[in-house]
């Protein structure tokens, strides 16, 4: 069974295009065969590896039809870029019949060649990310340890009753990690606390700490793991890439 996780927050600044990068390339270091979706019109993503205003994206792919655009990062790993012309997309399927399932039906076209798919939404709660949530199995939230990542996120946990309700029973938030987090951090600890006690046994263990390699790394094209691979962020992210896996094996 090929795992379709969305990673959502309509907050920006949460480590979110960072920790799907990171988490995708944690995963096909332990041996997966992964598949990245960036659903950002912004192509932070697409950028991070160097595919930055790519001929062909996911937008093509979505409103064109075409086949799903997928560049190869290293034999393990893959991404589907997006470009400017997503942000359009919206628009451009506002009158589509099914929109809704439009990048399902793409997704499934390639989605048996994956043990994972991590899809990189947009910080908002448009047409793209309903299609996220409509196209996945599961759905993680990336939460900085800030008093804002709690606030509006009932609008987040609405739309998913919404779509589990209407058009993907299956789906659920099954995963919620930390980012940007520092222990010494009154703050950052209490808003840990409210966290585990909203969301229970969904919390990774795990808590992404603060780490300035995290920012440098994709100004040069580059993970974590390459940039700098005995640094906290390389750390952090590679414990919880294992604790997906162990959560996928119970």
């Amino acid at each position: 069974m090929t795992n379709i996780i969305a990673i959502a927050n309509h907050k920006g600044g949460v480590g979110k295009t960072t920790s799907v990068q990171n988490i995708g390339v944690g995963l096909s270091r332990l041996g997966h065969k992964v598949l990245l979706v960036d659903l950002d019109p912004q192509a932070n993503l697409s950028d991070a590896f160097g595919y930055e205003d790519v001929e062909k994206s996911i937008y093509d792919a979505m409103v064109q039809g075409t086949n799903l655009p997928i560049f190869p990062i290293t034999s393990k790993l893959h991404l589907a870029p997006a470009n400017l012309d997503l942000s359009v997309a919206e628009v451009e399927l506002s009158g589509v019949t099914g929109r809704e399932y439009v990048l399902k039906e793409v997704l499934d076209k390639v989605k048996m060649n994956y043990d994972y798919l991590l899809i990189d939404c947009p910080p908002s709660l448009g047409l793209l990310t309903i299609n996220a949530l409509t196209a996945c199995t599961e759905v993680y939230i990336p939460l900085d340890a800030q008093y804002f990542s709690m606030k509006g996120l009932d609008k987040l946990m609405l739309i998913m009753e919404k779509i589990k309700a209407r058009l993907n029973k299956e789906v659920e938030i099954s995963g919620v990690f930390l980012t940007q987090f520092d222990v010494r951090i009154v703050v950052n600890r209490n808003i840990a606390e409210m966290i585990e006690e909203n969301f229970a046994n969904k919390v990774f263990k795990t808590r992404i700490r603060r780490n300035v390699a995290l920012v440098e790394a994709p100004i040069g094209n580059q993970d974590i793991f390459a940039y700098a691979p005995g640094s906290n962020g390389a750390k952090d992210y590679e414990q919880l890439s294992k604790e997906i896996v162990n959560a996928h094996s119970n």
